[in-house]
């Protein structure tokens, strides 16, 4: 396995056992240990890893900190911990404040050991930076982010790298946010910006609140429209090579079954959701007579779903772990997307279970 095997694999590991794990020293021990292992330092060696780190500050004299990271007999990144139940805020970061300007460490972490967050000093230097340039949840970690996480690998370990793509990703996160938040939820500076543009009179208050509904469906379609367009050539080339063939336990005549473009789109929308978890190549479609097939890993004794599409009804069956399907209507295609999470965990699942 590799560094995403690895981080994918305690990331899961977290998440089963954190109902088990009751205080900070077990969060320690459990959770935060494992992590810097798995950043390939050796946690039982002195001179890499030093738990309750002491160096005096100010009026603070042998006041600890819970891991501190050498290099060169130096520290190169600290670690404060919480227990796992409670939130990680800038007002429990105040031994990481204290003690990053008092030590040559550019790197500081902030964990409950679920989600993490790293800070530096990109505002002001010898300062830490009230907000973090990168954080994620271990249960719920993306692939980008293990990349970024992989910069500070003892292996891979680079100063001047990690310092020169900071900011960016500092920023990108903050836009990122304030994207989403502005999708979801559009503020009235975002809806005047637009609806100026285009409204050929006064934009009144009236008009603002129209657009604003007008504005938040406009990117949901375009945001759909993207992501079907990224996946209609990789789905043209597998429908060349898909079999439409029978469920398990079903005989089906192949030239009675008629795939429609209402399928193919659900399909694709349910294909964009599964990739957060897996390859796009993994999820594909099997067409029978009564309902349409989502399967993973092209095996019917792992379905993901089932789309029962008529001119008239829309239809999806979810699957629990012992594969009973629970058949919900839905108002329109895009109401799939209400059920990102039930399609993420089957796939997980499955995922767990090849290993």
């Amino acid at each position: 396995m590799d560094f995403k095997d690895f981080i994918k694999k305690l990331g899961e590991r977290v998440d089963s056992l954190k109902d088990q794990v009751n205080t900070e020293e077990a969060t320690k021990n459990a959770f935060i240990m494992p992590f810097i292992k798995e950043l390939g330092y050796d946690v039982f060696n002195p001179f890499e890893v030093v738990p309750e780190y002491t160096a005096d500050v100010g009026i603070k004299q042998g006041e600890k900190i819970d891991y501190a990271i050498l290099k060169d007999n130096e520290p190169v990144l600290l670690i404060e911990c919480k227990h796992h139940a409670l939130p990680l805020s800038i007002n429990n970061a105040s031994q990481l404040f204290r003690y990053f300007h008092t030590t040559k460490a550019k790197f500081a972490i902030l964990t409950n050991g679920i989600d993490y967050k790293f800070f530096t000093d990109l505002v002001e230097p010898n300062k830490m930076d009230e907000k973090p340039f990168f954080y994620f949840n271990i249960t719920d970690i993306k692939d980008v982010q293990i990349e970024e996480l992989k910069k500070f690998h003892k292996s891979y370990f680079d100063f001047e790298n990690i310092v020169n793509t900071a900011s960016d990703l500092k920023y990108t996160n903050e836009l990122k946010k304030l994207i989403n938040q502005e999708i979801s939820t559009p503020s009235v500076d975002f809806v005047r910006h637009f609806a100026k543009q285009i409204y050929p009179s006064i934009v009144t208050q009236k008009v603002i609140e129209q657009f604003s509904t007008l504005i938040k469906n406009s990117f949901t379609q375009q945001i759909n429209d993207i992501v079907t367009d990224r996946l209609q050539s990789a789905l043209a080339k597998e429908t060349t090579n898909q079999q439409t063939s029978t469920d398990i336990n079903e005989e089906e005549d192949d030239t009675r079954i008629v795939t429609t473009q209402i399928e193919l789109d659900g399909f694709m929308i349910v294909k964009a959701i599964g990739t957060a978890e897996c390859s796009p190549e993994r999820i594909v479609y099997r067409d029978a007579q009564s309902y349409f097939a989502i399967l993973f890993d092209d095996n019917n004794r792992k379905p993901i779903c089932r789309l029962y599409f008529t001119e008239k009804r829309l239809q999806i069956g979810l699957f629990n772990e012992n594969k009973e399907e629970n058949k919900i209507e839905l108002n329109k295609m895009d109401d799939l997307y209400k059920y990102s999470n039930e399609l993420k965990y089957v796939i997980k699942h499955y995922m767990t279970q090849d290993n």
